[in-house]
């Protein structure tokens, strides 16, 4: 091996070969994802940064095991759902479009029937229990009375059902933030392909201090976290994040 050959070689040992084992680990192994925006109140808030287990989501594309009800997912909507597709990433323009990643919760698996009713998520005829959720929208501005309170929907196109059942392969997600337009969710664009889910979050690794309460504004403007008032004592911030509500 030439003198050329040996330094272009030490080139691209030296920097091709970490940036291959950080993509190898981001995309097989796990990844950190940020909460952007309030759809997750009360269990996660904006500015929040998540460890990704990218590893068992290829796993579960590959149809080995699955997601529980519970669980936190970082997924792309479906394709069909065209007002999810973006060519702006972070205030800057792009010159193609993209589905940008979203986090929510599994509320229904493979076969479960669906159906909200005053707000009330039912799965296989039961209530979903949700008491930490329902509690604190309870307390400030649940939304019981809108159609995406007491309906559902098959697919981008087809919306407004009474109920639904989640195809094979699929899953029905739901953001925690059950105030009026709090979460765009499988309620507006229907059950999501296990191809498009990332990964389960399994838990929150930043900020490492954080107030403990957040109250929600409550007054349907856009960009709602940025008027979420954080009080209480300082509480440690990361934390497993277990399949509750």
């Amino acid at each position: 091996m030439t003198g050329d050959w040996r330094r272009a070689w030490r080139w691209v040992r030296e920097w091709l070969q970490p940036l291959a084992v950080a993509l190898l680990l981001t995309q097989f192994g796990a990844s950190a994802v940020r909460v952007d925006g309030a759809s997750m109140l009360p269990a996660l808030r904006h500015g929040e940064w998540l460890v990704v287990g990218t590893a068992a989501g290829w796993a579960h594309r590959l149809g080995l095991g699955g997601y529980a009800r519970g669980d936190i997912v970082v997924f792309k909507p479906p394709r069909e759902a065209a007002y999810e597709w973006t060519n702006v990433y972070r205030g800057l323009p792009l010159p193609w479009r993209y589905r940008h990643f979203l986090v929510k919760r599994v509320a229904g698996l493979p076969g479960d029937r669906v159906a909200l009713r005053g707000g009330v998520v039912w799965v296989n005829g039961q209530p979903l229990p949700e008491e930490a959720t329902q509690t604190y929208w309870a307390a400030f501005c649940p939304d019981t009375t809108s159609l995406v309170a007491n309906s559902v929907a098959a697919s981008p196109t087809r919306t407004t059902l009474a109920e639904v059942t989640v195809p094979l392969g699929h899953y029905f997600v739901l953001g925690d933030n059950r105030s009026p337009g709090g979460s765009l969710d499988s309620r507006t664009f229907g059950p999501v392909p296990v191809a498009d889910i990332a990964g389960r979050a399994a838990a929150s690794v930043w900020p490492l201090l954080r107030p403990e309460r957040a109250v929600p504004p409550c007054d349907g403007q856009p960009q709602p976290e940025r008027r979420v008032k954080l009080e209480g004592e300082t509480q440690v911030g990361p934390r497993l994040l277990q399949g509750t509500h």
